[in-house]
């Protein structure tokens, strides 16, 4: 069957801006409601049919309207497999997302514009479906643009909390900081002022010098990392997440940061090619201190949006440390084991998206049911919800990298690119490789701890509030979402060997590297220069014996396709847990999450530096009878301490003494103006 792919994309843009167009003028909520789901289910059942078109076949797809706007260069498409790859993951949320938000917007009936988020919502998935596949710089700054001012709307759906317009001015600051940063990026590249479509860029970024490629590289670094949120970029993301409507979070944690990471991989691989070795180390360093910051602020979290938006600072760092160990090895002149590090970036950026949006719409329904975000007032959701409680389980193990889900197999692979910095005998790369793998190391035991926190004190014990105990599933459309991404997330999972090879497939159309890929057994092996990187269908491990004929004492793992064999002849007594002597078991006997994460807290209270407040307080009269005892923490990351807070100070100073100028005179105005047109006569005058 042949897909015309003109007509899939064209029907694509087509859904978005009539879902957007028929919400803005809808005469009732519910119709308003209704046109943003259809608009954007459509628009991206659409984009996903073109973007398998493209994958199953590897052909390229352009579409090129020179006329249109021609002053900035026209409008041009173009999708290969890598933009292919990221414009599924964009219409698969999106889809679901449109689903899900038909009913969790319905609690938005009658307070709130639902007819300005319908165009905004619509907006968002347009943009982010345009910026992989643009192929000259007016549609991708075009696109990029689309996106942060649609997602800077959805971000301020409830305006009239002072905390989501905190974050809308964190998001609008940082997501320009990273727009302002692109112009010169493209400037650069160009070969010639009207050369700016990306095959012209290609060409001119092969025939820079050394010095102004690596200004590029840093200048993709900084733009295309801010919208990741990669440490210390990362500022906005803990705040916008909490704030937007929960699968707006899902889309724009599972989504859209990772076009961050599209806009990396474009100019790094495709239109640099291969750079020094300080390239790779330093998205290693970013990398690093993203995925160890992003899970130590996860950890000490209690609020279930915010938590889950400091794991995805935490992931974004992951794909960042395969990306660095592949450019890092290919500047070393090995490029298949370079594969195995883009590989697994990739691999990591699919299962991120699956497993971070089941998790976002997942605490959608824990919002709506208990009516916080605040895990301390959680606890027992378990009982009144189950379906989402699992597909919140399955969520957390694949973001703790447990097996056999697929955020195991992604991990594991960015581990052995990682460990392939063995091959090269230089002492930067002897040093910095094994810190890496140690950060990757220490980060994956504190996510399985985040999100054992997350789920034990969120869905199990006894409920810590009345709205808690009365939380209930929400409507079944919230279900076919949660459904779809645990399927998702297991099936990656148990067929990692068929998604690496498919990742490897879409590197080597970018990259055009070699790959050896053998496979047997149900083992897919990557090798090169004497060492192997394979992914390995992951069923449970059982058993560890000796290995036979080994004679180095080596263990082989026997696998088992189940983790438990039921026995029968047991008894089973239900009985109260244990109550410490007490009769009967109270809410306040539980764990809390700060309690949770007190042990870990105080050991790295070197790196969160919290402020501590202890107060007790008697009775009047008998000041040996303690009423009650008030323990208060609060972490604020010093990243914001020693880079934000000086600029923003600053920026306060400067607004304050411009202020000054508004004096309110009309006089004093007009001499502005008769100010300003001099200066611009002179500056005309002298460069004649």
């Amino acid at each position: 069957m042949t897909v015309d792919r003109s007509a899939a994309f064209l029907f694509m843009i087509a859904g978005y801006v009539a879902g957007a167009i028929v919400a803005l003028i809808a005469p009732s909520d519910r119709i308003a409601r209704g046109a943003t789901a259809i608009g954007a289910a459509s628009g991206s059942v659409a984009g996903l049919v073109t973007a398998l078109a493209v994958l199953a076949t590897g052909d390229r797809f352009e579409l090129v309207r020179p006329d249109m706007i021609a002053v900035a260069g026209g409008v041009a498409i173009q999708l290969d497999s890598l933009g292919a790859l990221f414009l599924a993951l964009v219409c698969s949320v999106g889809l679901f997302a449109a689903v899900y938000g038909f009913t969790y917007t319905a609690d938005y009936d009658g307070r709130r514009s639902l007819r300005f988020f319908g165009l905004m919502f619509n907006a968002f998935l347009l943009g982010m479906s345009l910026v992989p596949c643009a192929a000259n710089v007016f549609t991708f700054l075009f696109a990029w643009e689309l996106m942060a001012v649609a997602s800077y709307f959805l971000v301020m759906t409830e305006h009239e909390s002072s905390d989501a317009r905190a974050a809308g001015l964190w998001y609008a600051a940082m997501t320009h900081f990273g727009f302002v940063l692109l112009l010169p990026m493209f400037l650069i590249m160009a070969p010639a002022a009207g050369a700016t479509a990306f095959v012209d860029l290609r060409a001119g970024a092969s025939a820079l010098p050394p010095a102004a490629r690596s200004t590029v590289f840093a200048l993709a670094l900084a733009a295309f990392g801010s919208k990741a949120g990669v440490v210390p970029l990362h500022v906005w993301l803990p705040r916008a997440h909490p704030a937007a409507p929960s699968h707006v979070s899902a889309l724009m944690s599972g989504v859209m940061i990772k076009l961050g990471v599209y806009g990396l991989l474009r100019v790094t691989s495709d239109f640099l090619g291969t750079g020094p070795a300080w390239w790779g180390g330093l998205v290693l360093a970013v990398g690093s201190l993203s995925a160890l910051g992003g899970v130590l602020y996860a950890l000490t979290e209690n609020d279930l949006k915010r938590l889950l938006a400091y794991s995805s600072v935490e992931n974004v760092g992951v794909i960042f440390l395969g990306i660095g160990a592949a450019l890092v090895l290919q500047s070393y002149g090995l490029p298949a084991l370079a594969m195995v590090g883009f590989g697994a970036a990739l691999l990591h950026t699919v299962n991120h998206a699956c497993f971070k949006t089941l998790l976002f719409l997942a605490a959608g329904n824990v919002l709506r049911g208990a009516r916080t975000r605040n895990m301390e007032q959680m606890g027992g959701l378990i009982k009144g919800m189950p379906v989402t409680a699992m597909a919140f389980l399955i969520g957390s193990a694949a973001a703790a990298a447990l097996p056999p889900l697929n955020g195991f197999a992604s991990e594991w692979m960015v581990f052995q690119a990682l460990l392939s910095g063995a091959q090269i005998a230089k002492p930067e790369v002897a040093i910095g490789s094994p810190l890496a793998v140690g950060v990757l190391a220490l980060t994956s035991g504190l996510a399985a701890a985040t999100f054992v926190k997350a789920f034990g004190i969120s869905f199990l014990a006894m409920p810590r509030s009345d709205a808690a105990a009365a939380a209930r599933e929400p409507h079944w459309s919230a279900w076919t979402a949660l459904g779809a991404f645990a399927a998702a997330t297991v099936v990656l999972g148990l067929f990692a060997p068929s998604a690496i090879a498919a990742m490897y497939r879409i590197v080597e159309s970018v990259t055009a590297t070699p790959r050896n890929v053998t496979g047997g057994g149900g083992i897919w092996l990557l090798s090169a220069h004497g060492v192997a990187a394979g992914a390995v269908p992951p069923p449970v491990v059982t058993k560890l014996s000796p290995r036979k004929g080994s004679p180095s004492g080596g263990t082989s793992v026997k696998i088992t396709g189940s983790a438990f064999t039921g026995a029968s002849g047991f008894d089973v007594r239900v009985a109260d847990t244990w109550g410490c002597g007490r009769i009967r078991q109270t809410a306040r006997m539980e764990y809390t999450s700060s309690a949770f994460a007190e042990p870990l807290r105080r050991i790295f209270s070197e790196l969160y530096r919290p402020t501590e407040d202890f107060s007790v307080s008697v009775h009047p009269e008998a000041r040996l009878i303690i009423r009650s005892i008030t323990y208060t923490t609060r972490i604020v990351p010093w990243i914001e301490k020693a880079l934000y807070e000086p600029v923003t100070r600053g920026a306060r100073a400067i607004a304050a003494s411009v202020r000054r100028l508004q004096a309110g005179s009309v006089h004093l105005y007009l001499l502005y103006i008769a100010a300003a047109l001099m200066a611009a006569l002179a500056s005309a005058w002298w460069f004649e």
